[in-house]
């Protein structure tokens, strides 16, 4: 009887405390509209939603040559995952210029940019830096060990802007890309610094 009630019991508490867990994460990747000002231009931040998915789609064709790597379902699957996934989106003149988005693993602290673009016409104005920071800054608020990304072998600009804000290559993904089955280079940024040999000794 005893074994039962203790089953039964066990049963309860993770699926209460995987609620809780989940409506944390919820609350963390929670973010509140507003204006702001990236480098002395001013925009409107906000989470994507639902409405915002044609406009996504639109900015990744018009950076991506005409092609959509992702579609609208494809978005729409992401932005229903409101404990694991985190999309920011700017306007400029209600127009979407620019948008991003990750996943949080929760079980590994692993943070995985999965999309970012900005509008060629606003590329260069730091909008791609400012989501990147903002999305690294929420990684490390909810306690990710890492930040991990896959670039094009060939998108050399976008390399830099990782390369400043602290990612390093860790390795290469080989016909990563569908259609042309371009490379991919893998970068991570660490969230956590190592031990000293100092502290170690402690």
């Amino acid at each position: 009887m005893l074994k039962k009630y203790k089953q039964v019991f066990q049963k309860w508490y993770r699926r209460h405390f995987a609620s809780e867990v989940r409506q944390q994460q919820a609350e963390d990747l929670d973010i509140k509209n507003h204006r702001l000002m990236i480098r002395d231009t001013q925009y409107f931040l906000g989470r994507a939603q639902f409405p915002d998915v044609p406009e996504i789609v639109s900015v990744e064709r018009a950076v991506y040559d005409g092609k959509t790597p992702w579609d609208a379902q494809a978005f729409a699957n992401e932005l229903k995952r409101k404990q694991d996934r985190l999309y920011l989106v700017i306007r400029k003149n209600d127009q979407l210029i620019a948008f991003a988005g990750c996943s949080f693993d929760i079980q590994r602290k692993d943070a995985h940019i999965t999309n970012i673009a900005v509008l060629p016409d606003w590329q260069g104005d730091g909008l791609g830096e400012f989501l990147m920071r903002a999305l690294i800054r929420k990684a490390r608020h909810m306690g990710m060990r890492q930040v991990t990304l896959e670039v094009r072998i060939s998108n050399k600009r976008a390399q830099n802007l990782y390369h400043k804000l602290g990612f390093r290559q860790t390795g290469i993904k080989r016909g990563y890309y569908f259609g042309d089955h371009e490379d991919a280079v893998d970068m991570m940024v660490p969230l956590i610094k190592a031990p000293t040999s100092e502290s170690s000794h402690e």
